[in-house]
């Protein structure tokens, strides 16, 4: 049997190819392991990249991936906002599975210093391939939790997840990295925190006035302690942008802070330097690489070059920013020799934001014809991904899959790959994808998928295999603001639950094989099998959810909340500065 490192070398790749391909040949699969590089967009627009349709933001480095590769059309994430989106791409689990949701309108992680997170029982596909003998890195994004129970603990931390090295951010890029007026906490905060001020201002007002009249005998120890304590409220809210920037927006490599706050200006540079010298260590491989862009996230830091570069604004200039990020590592894959021994992914977590806006101008991605975007419910424009995987000489070039598939496949994709199983005591929702690229089977495993908006089942997606038909049924949809915007203008994304959705009697049903925008909702009056669909899902909707078990709300109120014990700081809390 041929040594690993001839067969990388010496073995043809047509012939490379065609052991793959031969299911007979396992034993070839189990000695070739690729390399791996994950290429993660935040908040991308499946319409914001060339090859999914757009001519107006140049992306050349991504449309070569699909051009040299396979691109799907139907790839879904698990979730339409980034932290649960995440958990299932590195578990193959539904978030709900888990316990990375909530169910109470916390839809993400809120702060670094919160206690949920990942939990140490999931295993990710870093833990998989690390037992494999790959080496095993993530640079940029995390939000996937970082303490338990002490600033030092890092129990969440991508380390104890799978991961050799870590480089970027623990928690996320955020408006409020800058002082921005797309706030996700900073203004509401403010304004909260500006009421308290004026009732504490009034009580101690009155209090003292009552003291001085004689018509309170209100002690001045209480008084005076009102007093300080709305003085530090002030303090509190007039620092609050200070004590977030430096609180949340901050860099680590392995478990080390190396700049608190960021320097946003060096940021990129910083990130493709880390990623180039992780390939460049490992290129004898095998390696797995997460790239976990902050790139199309606001506040959109943007170096200098790309400033202007695009003809939508600080987004376009973004977009083009991450293509050539995008295009440094496909750079250095060829310039080491390693581009026909590495599988590319490219995806993003979640669908671009409509709310994204400041005046006229668009800080959020675009959907493409798909209906509403990120963060609301099971809408394709929130859920429907870019994804793109290129393996040149094994995956065929410039091929198009329609079927349904989901960002949860990629976890049992990577780990037979890299000579690893998945785990047998649990349920894993994702589908191996390689024979469906290979070409092997000519429709995905998918016959459903579940798409949840917190812990609230909204819609199902149902792979009608005989006919090929895609049926979607929502059971609940957001209600958007102003009517027929189709967006939640005013609030940072939808609600899953209360005032704010509506719950069908009748579930709406679309053809998404017909009506890809779920546009025209049918009724038995229009589609002979509306009562045979419905009913068929229901029965799915059932057998999953007699699959599922209870388990802790990693981002419920308690696990969601600062905690200033679990604050990192490099310095003396709550000066932390580091560079």
């Amino acid at each position: 049997m041929l040594h690993l490192e001839d067969f990388r070398s010496s073995l043809p790749i047509t012939l490379l190819t065609f052991l793959i391909l031969k299911p007979s040949e396992s034993t070839y699969l189990a000695d070739f392991k690729p390399n791996i590089v994950i290429l993660l967009a935040d908040d991308l627009g499946i319409g914001d990249i060339g090859c999914y349709g757009n001519n107006t933001i140049r992306t050349p480095n991504i449309d070569r991936l699909a051009h040299e590769g396979v691109k799907l059309t139907q790839h879904i994430a698990a979730a339409s906002v980034c932290t649960p989106s995440r958990a299932a791409l590195l578990t193959g689990r539904y978030p709900i599975r888990s316990g990375m949701v909530s169910d109470n309108g916390n839809r993400v992680l809120h702060w670094t210093a919160a206690s949920g997170g990942l939990p140490s029982n999931e295993t990710t596909f870093a833990k998989i391939l690390q037992k494999e003998g790959y080496a095993t890195g993530l640079i940029g994004k995390w939000h996937l939790g970082l303490n338990c129970e002490s600033s030092t603990d890092h129990c969440h931390h991508p380390l104890n997840h799978g991961f050799d090295f870590f480089y970027g951010m623990p928690f996320s890029l955020m408006s409020d990295c800058v002082y921005s007026v797309l706030s996700e906490r900073r203004a509401r905060l403010e304004i909260r925190l500006y009421f308290y001020i004026q009732i504490i201002v009034l009580a101690t007002f009155t209090f003292t006035i009552g003291r001085f009249t004689g018509i309170l005998s209100v002690p001045w120890k209480i008084i005076i302690t009102i007093a300080t304590i709305g003085f530090l409220v002030f303090l509190l809210w007039y620092f609050l942008h200070i004590l977030i920037k430096h609180g949340d927006c901050f860099l680590m490599k392995n478990h080390t802070i190396t700049e608190q706050p960021m320097v946003f200006k060096r940021t990129t540079s910083l990130i493709v330097k880390e990623a180039v010298s992780f390939i460049e260590r490992n290129k004898h491989g095998p390696f797995l690489l997460l790239i976990s862009f902050l790139h199309v996230h606001t506040p959109l830091v943007t170096t200098e070059k790309f400033l202007q570069s695009s003809k939508h604004g600080l987004y376009g200039d973004n977009v083009q920013e991450m293509d050539w990020m995008v295009g440094e590592v496909l750079e250095t894959l060829d310039n080491q020799g390693l581009t026909k021994s590495t599988l590319v992914y490219f995806a993003s977590d979640n669908g671009g934001s409509l709310e994204s806006q400041i005046g006229n101008e668009q800080h959020g991605g675009w959907n493409g014809i798909y209906k509403g975007g990120k963060g609301m419910g099971a809408w394709d424009g929130g859920i429907r991904v870019p994804g793109i995987l290129r393996w040149p000489g094994v995956l065929p070039a410039g091929h198009v899959i329609d079927d349904p598939t989901s960002m949860m496949d990629i976890y049992p994709t990577v780990a037979r790959l890299g000579g690893g199983e998945v785990p047998k005591d649990r349920m894993i929702d994702g589908q191996d994808l390689m024979p469906l690229l290979w070409g092997e089977i000519h429709q995905s495993h998918h016959e459903f998928l579940f798409h949840y908006c917190e812990s609230y089942l909204h819609a199902v997606r149902w792979h009608q295999k005989d006919s090929g038909t895609v049926w979607k049924v929502h059971y609940v949809t957001p209600i958007f603001h102003p009517e027929g915007s189709g967006a939640c203008y005013g609030r940072a994304v939808c609600p899953c639950f209360g005032d704010g959705v509506i719950h069908h009697d009748s579930p709406l049903l679309f053809d998404l094989s017909k009506d890809p925008s779920e546009t025209n909702p049918l009724s038995a009056d229009t589609e002979p099998l509306f009562s045979l669909v419905i009913a068929r899902v229901e029965h799915a909707v059932q057998d999953h959810q007699s699959t599922l078990t209870p388990v802790p709300q990693q981002l419920n109120t308690f696990n969601n909340i600062w905690k200033p014990w679990l604050q990192p700081c490099c310095g003396t809390f709550p000066l932390c500065w580091c560079d």
